[in-house]
């Protein structure tokens, strides 16, 4: 599978059946049920590895730190860490668990002191580049543990040729819809272009509904809408790389374009969207008031335990004409797994990775969760997970955001589009993240 910055979401590899169902499909899904390789199954008394200079040699015991920014996700992991725990006496497995906005700034101290996160998390891109400079991630060579996952889908949590961390989630970055409010619009599948997406809206607007309930209020929410929006318009698949290298500018022609389409956009997202952050929107849109939630698959559980009984399906904006689309959404590869090099109990901690890594918890995990995953041998019988497998066969973008190894500049980039929704106009929003970017590039 191409799984690099620049393919889409290979058919070949992840393809199971097709969509049989609006915007969804039918039936039950096996993804990516190939034979798991060599790991312990049950954990033993111990943990041995002859690579990384011993580093995970010692005894299954006492305490460890898992430290994750998925709040949503604490009850499903709380049984997973309750069933290892019956496998392993002595041992204590905390999570530790910040909002991710918070974890995107401050994990990287936090976890490098070992006082939290022996088992640890980082965002597939900057964060995962910079902990690994920061030398928190231990090498899983020689472990067996990265064998278990689909040796395609992992490439995100490895550097040059050594694997560090483990992504452990295979997540669509693109809205979620509410079938049945887009039936009631007569909308029976995706818009295939731009004209066909504003008609979408104004047939929601028409039931007295928001088209699209967006975080706008929080940028790292609020840009996961940037995905689709740029996934067609830009002139070449890395154009996150190039806008941070200074080849391309967020006042070139594509970028401007890109701005102009979100300025459409304004009539159709809630009042408000530019102050409004993620919660909100999901309740919103778990009640029925908005036809779309502008974040990706990855909420579809917050959403259920906020009472959503409509069924689920996806849809992005494509923003070209039909006849030019490359990609029709977004997938992305993340929640990179790893020990941390500074933990006092790195045996425990493998061992911990090992288990979520196998089928039986990653199954558990998964439909728990309403995620799919890179393991490789994944029973899947959550019903959204099982509506939403049309997306494993489309051609869908490695989600671009995340190629910025620079915050700032990624933060003045998507900024930029939220200032147009707020009102600023497209010159003036791109101007001021141009200055920003520059600085940033010639500092």
């Amino acid at each position: 599978m191409n799984t690099n910055q620049n393919g889409p979401l290979s058919r070949a590899a992840l393809s199971r059946r097709r969509a049989l169902q609006l915007f969804g499909a039918t039936g039950s899904a096996a993804f990516l049920a190939a034979c798991a390789g060599p790991g312990s199954g049950g954990g033993g008394d111990g943990v041995t590895s002859e690579e990384n200079g011993g580093a995970f040699e010692g005894e299954v015991d006492g305490s460890i730190s898992f430290a994750h920014w998925r709040a949503e996700d604490q009850a499903v992991l709380a049984e997973l860490i309750e069933e290892f725990i019956a496998e392993h006496e002595g041992v204590s497995i905390s999570q530790d668990i910040s909002p991710s906005n918070d974890y995107q700034s401050n994990a990287l101290q936090q976890i490098r002191t070992g006082n939290i996160g022996d088992v640890f998390v980082a965002f597939r891109g900057a964060q995962f580049e910079d902990m690994v400079d920061a030398g928190l991630y231990t090498d899983l060579s020689g472990t067996g543990v990265p064998d278990l996952y689909n040796a395609s889908l992992i490439d995100s949590g490895a550097r040059d040729g050594v694997q560090y961390g483990l992504p452990y989630q295979l997540v669509f970055n693109q809205p979620i819809t509410n079938l049945d409010l887009l039936e009631q619009a007569g909308i029976t599948e995706p818009p295939g272009d731009w004209e066909g997406w504003l008609a979408m809206c104004e047939a929601i607007m028409s039931l007295d509904k928001v088209p699209m309930a967006w975080s706008g209020g929080e940028i790292g929410n609020a840009g996961h809408l940037f995905n689709a929006m740029v996934m067609n318009n830009a002139p070449s698949d890395d154009m996150c790389v190039k806008i941070e290298t200074g080849e391309y500018k967020v006042t070139d022609d594509w970028f401007l374009h890109t701005l102009s389409q979100y300025e459409e956009l304004r009539p159709y997202f809630q009042a408000n969207s530019t102050g409004t952050a993620v919660e909100p929107v999901q309740q919103m849109f778990a009640q029925g008031d908005a036809a779309l939630l502008m974040t990706g698959s990855f909420h579809m559980a917050a959403v259920r335990e906020l009472g959503a009984e409509f069924p689920f399906g996806m849809a992005a904006p494509v923003t070209v004409p039909a006849e030019e689309r490359k990609y029709e959404g977004v997938h992305n590869a993340t929640f990179v797994l790893g020990v941390n090099s500074a933990s006092d109990n790195q045996a425990t901690a493998l061992e911990f990775l090992r288990f979520l890594s196998e089928s039986g918890p990653a199954s558990t995990y998964a439909n728990g969760t309403s995620q799919h995953l890179t393991v490789s041998d994944v029973d899947y019988d959550n019903e959204d997970l099982d509506a939403t497998t049309d997306w494993l066969d489309k051609e869908t973008m490695l989600a671009a955001r995340f190629q910025f190894n620079d915050l700032d500049i990624r933060n003045a980039a998507e900024q930029a589009c939220i200032d147009v929704v707020g009102g600023t106009s497209v010159d003036e929003a791109a101007e001021q993240a141009q200055e920003i970017i520059d600085q940033r590039i010639n500092r």
